[in-house]
């Protein structure tokens, strides 16, 4: 029997843990921004993409209420920008709401990496799979829609990691302790000493041979793919 069999759940995170975050963002980005540049030209001819980016920082900053939540924060920073240029509530709303529609669709269109679909279908029969991101993808609109058993992000906990809430969240939906948690992830901070500060084991998944933060204790595990997880878990095969 794996000295793993007492698990009552698995965390997953998504972003560079199940696929890759660079190339969705950048057409997720491009989509959104010729969608807004078809339909709000007056800001697009004021806007690029980085200065897009830029107002949002900014607005991390004086609205810590929804610096958690990146869907928000793109939604409310297009609604000031819009307004500021003469658009009216009412229009400024709808070609918020278009924009963040065409930024939505995109940012679904996620690759998996090709371990992942098998391994986590494998380990979803040990227990239960939860993916926690601070994210925005709907994971219900993506090829791993039927690999989980739950999503939650950091605007459904009210706080991104490293803060502990979407892993606390992860467990009451579970009814499961710390002791009972898994958390797989591939930031050093946000995922692997988030998650063991609030006692839970962690894995790190360093697809790209990055270094471990010497100022960070190493992590219990460290896979390319996660098929070495599952391995080392010995949870593939069903008990």
């Amino acid at each position: 029997m794996s000295a793993w069999h007492h698990l009552r759940l698995i965390t997953v995170d998504l972003d560079d843990t199940v696929w890759p975050c660079a190339p969705v963002i950048q057409a997720a980005e491009t989509a959104h921004y010729a969608w807004l540049a078809a339909q709000a030209p007056r800001l697009a001819q004021r806007h690029d993409l980085e200065s897009l980016r830029a107002n949002r920082r900014v607005l991390m900053q004086t609205r810590p209420d929804i610096a958690h939540d990146v869907t928000a924060l793109r939604h409310v920073s297009l609604l000031s920008l819009l307004s500021e240029l003469g658009y009216s509530e009412q229009h400024a709303n709808a070609l918020a709401d278009g924009a963040m529609r065409a930024f939505r669709v995109a940012r679904n269109q996620v690759e998996p990496y090709p371990d992942v679909a098998a391994v986590l279908a494998r380990l979803r029969r040990h227990c239960p799979l939860v993916a926690v991101t601070n994210g925005n993808a709907q994971i219900q609109h993506t090829p791993l829609r039927d690999t989980f058993n739950h999503c939650l992000t950091a605007a459904d906990a009210g706080a991104a990691k490293p803060d502990p809430a979407l892993f606390e969240l992860a467990m009451r939906w579970a009814d499961a302790r710390p002791e009972q948690t898994l958390h797989i992830g591939d930031d050093p901070a946000l995922d692997v000493e988030a998650a063991r500060a609030v006692g839970l084991a962690a894995i790190w998944v360093n697809r790209t041979g990055r270094a471990w933060p010497t100022e960070l204790q190493p992590p219990l595990l460290e896979v390319a793919e996660l098929t070495a997880a599952e391995a080392w878990l010995g949870l593939g095969e069903t008990e």
